[in-house]
């Protein structure tokens, strides 16, 4: 028996749980309040997808007479072998049963529906792919095809990560999600539904609440919610994370709380708290009885904002740290849908989810949230306190990998976690999403990559430097090539967030930015990247001042959900039409092909030539200049220490006293000579810069250092053995 029980609802991602419920678990332990999570989507669709449910599936779309297509009749036709094989293929993606790849990979194991169409493109698509992958992949089309069934056949609503989303995306009004809410439940309802009721009967909580991040767990919660209403009357519901945060600030349709007693805005640790506090030890001695944060309710018949609680909120320090228990952590399941090397990412493998700072450091850009406070607020963590909570969540999971999920993670901060991992001897593996900013050198990269990260993500955006400063980014396509450059260089892949339509964008400016985008794939800067055509949203920049971007939009009333604006460009041009083209080229550059295709062969209309030269980004990326380093710069050492090996070296009958300095690291053995005295220096210097060492050394120290000793650092500094050094862990910060 728990208090509160945190759900979120279905559906989020297949392979990890979504991380707001850890969150608030984490924060409720700091105040001894008993509560229990669960990631209903996970159970729903391991129930779904399961030998009793899919014999199940199949009666149903018999009895309903909606197996239609030639697919789902190919489907159903085959229906005894998928029920056979599904438990099996469930319990490989879970990772348990490994010698299965080799069956899956057989050529007539696994039944074949219409995902399957394509599968002569597998190796040039994911080149030579281990078994284990390709075995990923086929199970992976398999499910695909048994949801393209149930899609068809039982719940045209139905989505792996989402369900009836159309009924939460942009729904200015509540009336079709209500009126949905009003038919009998739905087969994959009911699934939910029932593992629901278990777990209202086994934890019997006081207070549940609902973490909605997208529209596409919107309806799910609803649904969720009116069955705790009909069936367990005295439980007081709770809503709140991203879909509400965004969404329903301006929420007026009281038949909402005919489902909900609370929704709670923007960080919901003191909203909870104080909610808790008047639903489960209601007193009027309390000083927040009756006094909430950030909260709508109903009261007389109307919504109401209650914003009387006079608390602050808790710093990011007090939260605690994210709590993972309760969930099935073991029984998520790997996908690997599509060839793109960062979607594989979000899909394949189970990562550890945590943020390095709340909000976003730069919070400029005119097309992202920054009115709002999950945005506006920044507030970092100290590296200390952020590897704390990675070594308590692996010894809690078992789970080595994290995925940052900042909206951009500060290069300040990255420095000193990856300073603070190495230091730590700490074995693990992470990414993160980041802005294309001139911090990231080619040290910084270095560090970051020898701490354990393996990827960035980053907004190239539309790849113009007027439409860059117009979305006021802060970088140009110049730096984000060098930038790009410097990650690929110490193996880190890159993957682009690319946009197109954004407002006063041109159809030239378009196909420039294509061009740009070519050129960086080309060179092999960028390994990744997805386009999206720009949304315009209500808490932006652009959405609150849209008459500067030459916009009309389309503003209806509202009662429900205000977050996407439909708009007019007043250029006339339809973005959209470049969609297919944009994503087919992408596509074919991230395996390497098509680069010297004419950019119109992606189009099927007329498109103008390109503005920019062939040699934009490749100039770029060469015209780095001359390294000046800033005397306050931190100087580390990753490296170890040398063996030393005296020896001498004549030349024109002089002879000098010479030190071999070898080095090993995990990949190579590697060599340098120098004078002796300059030798015994550098051994003692190395020891001091050590990333091992408390003791901070910045460069105009280790000059001062220098020449104490000798005469003209700059000389040494840039010499053959530094440069040496420099490229195997000598790093300047």
């Amino acid at each position: 028996m728990k208090e509160i029980l945190l759900i979120t609802p279905p559906f989020t991602q297949l392979n990890t749980p979504y991380p707001a419920t850890m969150y608030l678990k984490g924060f409720l332990n700091t105040k001894r309040i008993s509560s229990f999570q669960t990631d209903l989507g996970i159970e729903v669709i391991l129930a779904l997808f399961s030998k009793n449910k899919l014999q199940e599936v199949f009666e149903l779309a018999f009895k309903n007479n909606t197996i239609i297509s030639e697919n789902a009749q190919q489907i159903y036709a085959l229906r005894n072998t998928y029920i056979a094989t599904i438990n099996a293929v469930i319990k490989f993606l879970q990772g348990k049963n490994q010698t299965f790849a080799r069956q899956i990979c057989s050529e007539n194991f696994l039944p074949k529906a219409s995902r399957f169409n394509e599968i002569d493109d597998l190796e040039w698509a994911f080149g030579a792919m281990g078994t284990q992958d390709q075995a990923k992949h086929l199970a992976t089309l398999y499910l695909e095809d048994l949801s393209d069934f149930i899609v068809e056949c039982i719940d045209e609503n139905f989505g792996f990560s989402r369900y009836a989303e159309q009924l939460g995306r942009s729904a200015n009004s509540f009336n079709e999600l209500y009126e949905s809410l009003l038919l009998k439940p739905t087969f994959i309802d009911e699934i939910t539904l029932n593992i629901l009721d278990d777990k209202l009967q086994e934890i019997q909580p006081k207070l549940v609440c609902f973490s909605v991040p997208f529209p596409g767990n919107l309806y799910s919660a609803f649904r969720c919610a009116q069955f705790i209403k009909t069936n367990y009357p005295n439980i007081k519901i709770a809503m709140g994370g991203g879909f509400p945060n965004t969404e329903l600030r301006s929420l007026t349709d009281n038949r909402v709380f005919d489902f909900f007693d609370f929704i709670t805005l923007d960080d919901g640790e003191l909203p909870i708290e104080i909610v808790y506090s008047n639903v489960v030890n209601p007193s009027i001695e309390d000083p927040d009885f009756n006094k909430l944060k950030r909260t709508f309710l109903r009261l007389n018949n109307e919504v109401f904002y209650n914003n009387s609680s006079i608390k602050n909120d808790y710093k990011q320090a007090e939260i605690g740290t994210p709590d993972y228990s309760d969930l099935l952590l073991d029984q998520y399941i790997s996908v690997i849908e599509i060839a793109n090397p960062m979607h594989s990412l979000w899909s394949d493998g189970r990562w550890n989810k945590l943020t390095m700072a709340h909000g976003c450091y730069w919070g400029k850009c005119t097309f992202c949230d920054i009115s709002l406070d999950y945005i506006k607020i920044y507030e970092p963590l100290t590296a200390k306190l952020l590897v704390d909570r990675m070594e308590q969540i692996i010894a809690q999971t078992g789970e080595t990998g994290f995925h940052f999920v900042d909206e951009a993670a500060p290069p300040a901060l990255m420095r000193a976690l990856a300073i603070e991992i190495i230091k730590r001897r700490l074995t693990v593996t992470w990414w993160t999403n980041i802005r294309f900013e001139k911090s990231f050198t080619n040290d910084l990269c270095l560090l970051l990559k020898a701490s354990g990260c393996i990827a960035v993500s980053g907004g190239l955006e539309v790849a113009s430097d007027r439409l860059l400063q117009l979305i006021q980014k802060g970088v140009t396509v110049e730096q984000v090539a060098k930038v790009t450059k410097s990650f690929t260089d110490s193996g880190i892949m890159v993957h682009a967030y690319l946009m197109y339509g954004f407002p006063t964008q041109t159809i030239q400016e378009t196909v420039d930015s294509l061009e740009m985008v070519r050129q960086c794939f080309e060179l092999g800067i960028i390994k990744s990247g997805f386009w999206h055509q720009f949304a315009l949203t209500a808490h932006s920049p652009i959405g609150i001042n849209y008459e500067n971007y030459n916009i009309i939009p389309d503003l209806e009333e509202i009662s429900f959900a205000n977050n996407d604006i439909q708009f007019k460009d007043k250029t006339g041009i339809n973005h959209s039409k470049f969609s297919e083209g944009l994503k087919k080229s992408i596509f074919n550059f991230m395996h390497g092909i098509g680069f010297n295709l004419p950019l119109q062969d992606w189009f099927p209309f007329k498109i103008p030539k390109i503005s920019i030269k062939s040699d934009f980004i490749s100039s770029s990326i060469e015209n780095r200049g001359f390294e000046i380093f800033k005397p306050a710069a931190k100087v580390i050492w990753l490296g170890g220490e040398p063996l030393v090996t005296p020896f001498s070296k004549t030349k024109k009958g002089k002879t000098w006293q010479m030190l071999q300095l070898t080095f090993f690291s995990e990949t190579e053995r590697y060599e340098i000579s120098v004078p002796e005295n300059y030798g015994k220096w550098l051994i003692e210097s190395l020891k001091k810069l050590s990333v091992y060492n408390n003791e901070s050394i910045t460069f105009s120290q280790l000059k001062v250092n220098f020449e104490n000793e000798f005469e003209n650092f700059e000389l040494f500094w840039y010499s053959k053995p530094i440069d040496t050094l420099r490229k195997h862990g000598l790093l300047v910060l």
